[in-house]
């Protein structure tokens, strides 16, 4: 059975929660998009917050798995 694709929106914004927490430019924005962007933008901002409190590396995996599981 396939399984049915992510929303795009859910996608962008974990992309651009990976960017965030890794502490890359949210220029680096790779959609034009307007709705997308946004939940990059969303998720990048989400990503920076995270990587401020100190969720990098091992003590960020389970809130990755956060978001993973919310979609």
């Amino acid at each position: 059975m396939r399984r049915l694709k992510r929303d795009p929106l859910e996608r962008a914004f974990l992309r651009g929660y990976q960017y965030g927490v890794h502490g890359k430019s949210r220029d680096l924005c790779p959609f034009t998009l307007p709705s997308v962007r946004q939940a990059w933008i969303n998720g990048w901002r989400e990503g920076r917050g995270d990587q401020w409190d100190g969720m990098t590396g091992t003590a960020g995996i389970h809130r990755l798995n956060e978001l993973n599981a919310v979609g």
